[in-house]
């Protein structure tokens, strides 16, 4: 289990990389197409992800919705689905 300082910035990376792709993670709970433990999940994939600084400068870059994440991004497939919805 990460420290709560890198789930924190996990946490955060996950929701950035949502929202740069369009996807309210909020909005997907309340609707029931996400569970909290789905979003649990995802952070603690991207706790394992060796690109967090690339990321996050990926993450600063974005001014318009990306039409998709960076081939490093742990939760592409989730992404994905969800932006399907």
């Amino acid at each position: 289990m990460p420290d709560p300082t890198q789930f924190a910035r996990h946490a955060t990376l996950v929701d950035h990389m949502a929202r740069a792709l369009g996807v309210d993670l909020d909005e997907q709970i309340l609707r029931g197409n996400l569970s909290l433990s789905q979003v649990e999940d995802a952070v603690l994939s991207c706790t394992n992800c060796t690109q967090p600084c690339a990321c996050e400068s990926w993450l600063a870059s974005q001014h318009e919705t990306a039409p998709e994440a960076p081939g490093y991004c742990r939760n592409v497939a989730l992404f994905d689905a969800l932006r399907d919805i």
